[in-house]
């Protein structure tokens, strides 16, 4: 069946406006799937891509390629092949995939230099780059940047580009990799690229803002990809361009929106791309946790990893504020021994498996996390990364009581903090601050660290937060038997039926000095047993009474 001209022909010039519901509409009404034509199914998987109507796409593709091939047009075919490469990555079919891949490999061996090839040999550099053969994925994405300079192909010459900055993030060259980054994009605001890879190129510097926890360059850029997204509002653009703002908008404490925004990409997802959907539910898990609803941050964790998003460190996390110390360090160990070679991702769970493994009194486990979330964060120019390492570094000083390096630390990743805009991340430092200064015998410092985190955990939402440090804060009252106000937590923690473990991770202590601690408060209050140690607690008013 051959589909009318004329309906063809204002199908392309809606496809060139950007208009694709009316495109698909032409084209589905004059029966485009069943269409004779080459030419035509690939204007309608190009339409039904844009309209989200994934599987709708494939099958056209599918078509078209059977056409181009039986009619020798390898170039087509191979165009197609392609582009089924990325729609089953898209919908997570890694299998067919690859199939898809092989196929134009095979069709384009012998042809002439062509732009097919140039975008056959980014999707290779991908397929390296994930596999962790970061030599063989920068030649791909180098050769490919050539031919789309040599073709003067702008769309070809930005996909490569991002291709060669991912790669290069991950090789230990962030500067050259955002460098590569910067041409893509300006290519994008001069409006030299298509749709696609304007889309293309934005998903894909955010995902390495990410990745560098450079959070002002995502800031700056996810406004750009909002406004972008919300002209092509028909499309997949807008469910991604939301899951990076959720996560954009989390790190600035705007929870309400930031949560607003993850459920509405999940929405637009669902049905189209799995992977992203769940990136979603993992965002709406991180705000669920640090507002401290805890079963609802579960709920959100489970799905996403339903939806083959690993859900660490945001669980791990949230095992620790459950008590279960235990159940969170496994789950962090797991999730960086899996991280075997991108020392990016391990990064992102290192911060986390400092204050865990603290928590659990593993100081070794703790150091050595330590010590590689710093050199990473050098290594990797990465501002976010370094603060990270900073905090890491404090919670581990303060564990080994080494409370005056600890506090010049913290104050330290305090600056970096406030100067990055993270205000969650600002009241942690602020409230391991206060710990810090209570140990060193400064209170007057302490109870202003304290004071300061309250103040930004209660703006944020984070009650359960607030509510701890507010309990940490306590009254600065003189205390018995020469109690000092560390002692206090702990004993206060004891009598409210705490364990040792319970104990170190509310106060980010190791296991062995609560111990100490306990010991000194045995000694000074004259007592043997936890029990009687409860007893002197009720009755001199370090906890209330008993009901």
């Amino acid at each position: 069946m051959k589909t009318a001209e004329p309906v063809v022909e204002r199908a392309r010039a809606a496809l060139a406006d950007c208009d694709w519901v009316t495109a698909y509409a032409l084209l589905t009404e004059a029966g485009a799937a069943e269409s004779a034509d080459a030419d035509t199914l690939e204007l309608l998987a190009e339409a039904a891509w844009w309209v989200s109507r994934i599987d709708d796409c494939i099958a056209a593709r599918e078509r078209a390629y059977a056409l181009y091939d039986d009619a020798s047009d390898r170039r087509g075919a191979a165009r197609q092949a392609v582009r089924l490469f990325e729609n089953h990555n898209f919908k997570a079919r890694p299998a067919a995939a690859g199939g898809w891949l092989g196929r134009a490999r095979r069709l384009l061996a012998s042809e002439p230099e062509c732009v097919e090839q140039g975008y056959l040999l980014v999707r290779e550099a991908e397929a390296a780059h994930g596999q962790g053969d970061l030599d063989r994925a920068l030649e791909m994405a180098d050769r490919a940047l050539e031919l789309g300079r040599r073709l003067h192909d702008h769309d070809l010459e930005a996909d490569a580009l991002q291709a060669r900055g991912r790669v290069l993030i991950d090789a230990g060259r962030p500067a050259d990799g955002l460098a590569a980054f910067d041409e893509a994009m300006l290519l994008a605001t001069e409006s030299r690229l298509g749709p696609l890879e304007t889309g293309r190129v934005y998903c894909s510097l955010i995902g390495a803002c990410d990745e560098l926890s450079d959070y002002r360059r995502a800031a700056e850029w996810t406004e750009f990809g909002a406004r972008w997204a919300e002209g092509h509002p028909a499309t997949v653009f807008p469910g991604l361009c939301r899951v990076h703002r959720a996560e954009v908008l989390e790190r600035r404490g705007e929870w309400a929106e930031a949560e607003e925004e993850a459920r509405r990409a999940f929405t637009e997802l669902c049905d189209v791309n799995v992977f992203n959907s769940g990136a979603a539910h993992y965002a709406i898990g991180e705000i669920r946790r640090r507002l401290g609803d805890l079963d609802g941050a579960d709920e959100a964790f489970r799905r996403a990893d339903e939806l083959g998003r690993q859900p660490q460190p945001g669980l791990a996390l949230l095992r620790l504020a459950q008590g279960r110390v235990d159940a969170a360090a496994a789950g962090i160990a797991r999730a960086v021994s899996e991280e075997s070679w991108n020392r990016l991702s391990r990064a992102k769970l290192l911060s986390a498996q400092v204050e865990i493994a603290v928590a659990a009194g593993d100081l070794d486990r703790a150091r050595a996390a330590v010590e590689e979330l710093e050199a990473t964060g050098d290594e990797f120019e990465s501002p976010g990364l370094r603060a990270a390492g900073l905090l890491a570094r404090g919670r581990l000083e303060l564990a080994g009581a080494d409370s005056d390096r600890a506090s010049a630390t913290l104050r330290k990743a305090l600056q970096q903090w406030q100067t990055l805009g993270v205000p969650y991340e600002v009241a942690a430092t602020r409230a391991l601050l206060g710990h810090a200064c209570r140990a060193a015998g400064d209170e007057d410092g302490a109870a202003s660290s304290f004071d300061a985190a309250i103040t930004i955990f209660e703006r944020l939402g984070a009650a359960h937060d607030a509510d701890r440090v507010r309990e940490a804060r306590g009254g600065g009252r003189a205390l018995p038997q020469g109690l000092t106000e560390r002692e206090a937590e702990v004993l206060r923690l004891v009598a409210s039926g705490c364990t040792n473990k319970e104990v170190a991770a509310q106060l980010f202590l190791s296991e062995k000095t609560v111990a100490r601690h306990l010991s000194n408060i045995f000694a000074k209050i004259g007592v043997s047993s936890r029990s009687a140690a409860t007893a002197f607690a009720f009755e001199h008013g370090i906890v209330g009474a008993p009901r």
